[in-house]
């Protein structure tokens, strides 16, 4: 396995590896989406910002051990190596066994199985459905947006955390795959009801784009819903093929992050190479750089909130810190640490935090999040298009 620094999933065991920032946030609290979120915020929240954003990095030679103790008298290695994360107060640090893994870097290529929607959990601890994938399982099952969900095979799961949500209706840890049986029961206008779908192989769309206005010559919205493989290479097309001297808006709210190949890879779209970010591994400073070439002219606006996260963020604090854009709505959520993967006796994967990242100016993330030029909370994306249209990028 490689010694790179990567994200939880990059690479599988013995494939090798390259740098991403943590993807906890996209596995671990997909918004019950079964999948990679569609514009979900964490679970976790914006609270998650008291942390203390220095943790002592796990050792893994500590995690390996208690691992193969564990596997010499019989126990579970993934069990005992995540206790011994858990005890170390290494909050984006994980233990996944090899199927978790495997559908994990599924998630990074923009797949996954599941049912095809996305939910969140209301104040009172109800979990509804916020989204339905068009032709996904739950579509032609008929379930729809505002259906709230009671139980995913005879499990309750109101005032559970979204993330145990998730788990359930992917049927993570029982070797669940497409084809597999799921029952859900919901209500609908006080009407309980009980779907059977079964699981399918679906594809995320992480990049859209559409007009801003009637005007076809006019500005741009290029929302980035997660950056898995290929992102980057979309963002910077979609950049290419809008119209002449028209602004873009970047919309990242609730971009739980992904690949950090990817977040350069987009913010190449906008600068002529330099610097993007800077990371360290155990003390050791290294730094990613856009490439040369990319549009440097055009109005550009990034919308980001408190679910904006991890590379997102790592490109939203590139393109401020380098005067490239100017930055709207609310303080980004502070996900800044850099993960190393660890195959284990057993054939588990520890993915422990070795370092953080610090963008162009030197500022660091995690803990604190990026802080919008202008900062607004009601009505943000209209308030982005007239910054823009300042900027002379508006319709």
């Amino acid at each position: 396995m490689s010694d790179r620094p990567h994200c939880s999933g990059l690479r599988g065991p013995g494939r090798g590896a390259a740098l991403t920032l943590v993807f906890m946030s996209v596995l671990g609290a997909a918004a019950a989406t079964g999948s990679l979120p569609h514009g979900a915020k964490p679970e976790t929240g914006i609270q998650a910002r008291s942390v203390a954003s220095t943790v002592a990095p796990v050792d893994r030679e500590e995690v390996a051990e208690a691992a193969a103790d564990a596997e010499a008298d019989g126990k579970s290695g993934k069990e005992a190596a995540q206790d011994v994360v858990s005890r170390s107060g290494d909050r984006w640090g994980a233990v996944y066994d090899q199927s978790e893994y495997a559908e994990f870097e599924r998630a990074l290529d923009g797949t996954y199985t599941g049912v095809g929607l996305s939910a969140r959990r209301a104040a009172d601890g109800g979990v509804h459905v916020r989204r339905v994938e068009p032709g996904g399982p739950a579509d032609l099952a008929g379930i729809r947006a505002g259906d709230v969900l009671t139980s995913v095979d005879g499990t309750r799961v109101a005032g559970r955390p979204v993330a145990e949500t998730v788990a359930l209706l992917r049927g993570d840890g029982t070797g669940a795959a497409a084809g597999t049986p799921v029952v859900l029961e919901l209500e609908r206008d006080g009407r309980a009801r009980t779907k059977t779908l079964r699981r399918a192989s679906l594809s995320t769309e992480d990049v859209t784009v559409r007009a801003l206005g009637a005007d076809e010559a006019g500005p741009v919205l290029i929302k980035v819903a997660a950056f898995t493989r290929g992102t980057g290479a979309e963002v910077r097309r979609a950049v290419r093929a809008a119209p002449a001297d028209a602004g873009v808006l970047l919309d990242l709210r609730a971009n739980s992050g992904g690949l950090v190949t990817e977040a350069v890879s987009a913010a190449s779209a906008f600068l002529d190479g330099g610097l993007v970010a800077t990371y360290d591994v155990r003390g050791e400073q290294r730094a990613l750089y856009a490439e040369p070439g990319g549009d440097t002219v055009r109005p550009l606006v990034v919308l980001v909130d408190g679910g904006t996260m991890s590379a997102a963020e790592l490109l939203t604090g590139a393109l401020q810190d380098r005067g490239r854009a100017v930055t709207v709505g609310s303080r980004t959520f502070g996900k800044g640490s850099v993960q190393m993967p660890s195959e284990l006796p057993g054939g588990a994967v520890a993915e422990l935090t070795v370092g953080h990242y610090r963008t162009p100016a030197g500022r660091s993330v995690d803990g604190e999040g990026i802080t919008p030029d202008l900062a607004v909370s009601a009505r943000a994306q209209q308030e982005a298009e007239r910054v823009l249209s300042g900027l002379g990028g508006g319709s």
